[in-house]
């Protein structure tokens, strides 16, 4: 009889587990890194992984000041990351300076609140102008998505001002959004995700699920596709969005491209195309996190389909095309960040996408997961290396070399 009942209570308890145990899951930490440097094996060739820095909290993005002595290779690399928690860090000659950038604004830091994205203006050269997008809150306990600019000193910024305030003000803790792009005709593309209201996302009056499209200055272009559209929110240039992650311009198209999380199944890769609605939540490829139906269709003739999606979700972060000379056989190719597979810890990478002659894809190699890190952004720096960073505790910034 005790027989019985205890393997009654654990049937029972495991089937309560399927669903909390899979979001605890996800949860949890990553092992630490191996010893670095590493060398690793792709389907092509092996790569030689090094720390550039440790020890940050949580890195979310990066960007690369530019510097005429990047030819000497990667230790001249100079760039700046942002630590969610609210630190701006420089790192010169592949050192990382102890002290945080002064000027940076106060921000919310919650749950995957924080410090979010850098990037530096089209013409940084000669304004010195960057720009920050994070979070912050209210006396009400409500937050919302912001961007900022600034002036680059050298060593702080400077004249920082808010220059566009999202009106996504919630309580929850998670889908902020706040990639920056800037697209070929100095256009800035700033990404806000739904805040867990799914239906925010289909609101035009909301900014929360959309992609918004501005001046280097927050204003708004004259040509958006909803300006002047009674109800719309004039910012708005595609709608739909659950929690985009990633944000980058193609190299030979011109067009912006975007990584965004499903729940549980249906991450996406999308081109984002003006006016645009791409269906959240009314499609979708994936089930909420309690395993029951979004939405009973995948697609519907009047929304924009994802131009890849992912089942099981890969946890997408930020995405880079490889241009450079120090990989020849990776050119043209997509990387992208994936912190978590399947909601199983310790499975993060980068997954490297190939495409055929006509741009559809070809290849999805998972890449650099034999360190078992959640991947937050990947980039091509300067000196032609990808670099990417850990979303840990204790984060890092690695460098992704090919074996001499």
């Amino acid at each position: 009889m005790q027989k019985r009942l205890a393997f009654g209570l654990v049937m029972v308890l495991a089937s309560l587990g399927t669903t909390v145990g899979a979001q605890k899951s996800a949860r949890a930490a990553s092992p630490p890194l191996p010893s670095l440097p590493v060398t690793l094996f792709t389907s092509e060739f092996p790569v030689r992984v090094t720390a550039v820095a440790t020890g940050l909290s949580h890195p979310w993005s990066l960007a690369f000041l530019p510097d005429p002595s990047t030819s000497l290779g990667a230790s001249a690399v100079t760039m700046l990351v942002t630590e969610r928690s609210g630190r701006l860090r420089i790192i010169r000659h592949g050192v990382l300076d102890p002290k945080p950038v002064e000027g940076v604004p106060a921000v919310y830091n919650g749950r995957l609140a924080g410090l979010l994205d850098i990037a530096l203006h089209p013409k940084f050269r000669e304004n010195q102008l960057l720009y920050l997008s994070y979070s912050k809150s209210r006396a009400d306990k409500r937050s919302t998505t912001v961007l900022a600019r600034a002036r680059w000193t050298g060593t702080a910024m400077a004249d920082l001002k808010e220059i566009f305030v999202a009106n996504t003000w919630s309580e929850s803790e998670t889908n902020f959004g706040g990639r920056i792009a800037f697209d070929r005709d100095g256009f800035l593309f700033l990404t806000v995700g739904e805040r867990q209201e799914q239906n925010r996302a289909q609101d035009p009056g909301d900014h929360s699920g959309k992609t918004l499209r501005l001046k280097d200055d927050g204003s708004v272009p004259a040509d958006n596709p909803f300006v002047g559209r009674a109800g719309y929110m004039p910012e708005i240039y595609s709608l739909g969005h659950r929690s985009p992650q990633g944000l980058t311009v193609h190299p030979t198209t011109g067009a912006i491209w975007e990584t965004e999380h499903g729940p549980l199944g249906g991450d996406e890769i999308n081109i984002i195309k003006p006016g645009r609605n791409y269906g959240w939540p009314l499609v979708t490829f994936g089930r909420d996190y309690d395993g029951t139906a979004v939405s009973e269709a995948s697609s519907r003739p009047d929304l924009e389909p994802p131009f890849i999606y992912f089942v099981p979700s890969l946890a997408t972060s930020g995405i880079t095309f490889y241009t450079g000379d120090r990989f020849p056989q990776w050119k043209g190719n997509a990387f992208i960040g994936a912190m978590v597979e399947g909601r199983t810890s310790g499975t993060g990478h980068v997954r490297r996408i190939t495409f055929n002659e006509q741009g559809q894809p070809i290849q999805r190699e998972p890449i650099l997961a034999e360190l078992h890190q959640r991947i937050r952004d990947v980039r091509q720096g300067p000196d032609g290396y990808l670099y990417v960073l850990t979303d840990e505790d204790a984060g890092a910034v690695l460098r992704v070399a090919p074996v001499q």
